[in-house]
């Protein structure tokens, strides 16, 4: 049964991830944190591993069908995306499991005040 449910909450995190364009993060940590009783590190190290292989392949190429992708600064932000995600992994072994899990909850409600009630 849990692997059904795996592939659930990768399913619901990728329909976000295409419909949003967010991260499966924000769907998945929650699940593995809640539903399979991951720690915060092991659920964001779990969600990071997913986002390796080209998972987002198809959703970035209807968006870039559709004149949705800025090719040209793609290039820049991974670039960026590949050293600030080795800083924040070093960072993130440093805090206890914890902090982290409220320091990722006070992330996600900044994000969501700020696209609700922000310009």
């Amino acid at each position: 049964m849990n692997q059904v449910l795996f592939i659930l909450v990768g399913a619901v995190a990728g329909i976000f991830g295409g419909m949003f364009g967010i991260g499966g993060a924000t769907i998945m940590i929650p699940a593995l944190v809640y539903l399979f009783s991951f720690t915060q590190h092991q659920a964001q190290g779990t969600t990071l591993a997913v986002m390796v292989p080209p998972i987002a392949i198809l959703a970035a190429w209807r968006y870039w069908q559709a004149g949705n992708v800025k090719l040209g600064l793609t290039g820049l932000i991974c670039i960026g995306w590949l050293f600030g995600g080795l800083i924040g992994a070093n960072l993130a072994h440093h805090v206890s499991d914890p902090v982290l899990k409220k320091l990722f909850g006070v992330f996600l409600l900044f994000i969501s005040i700020k696209m609700m009630f922000g310009k």
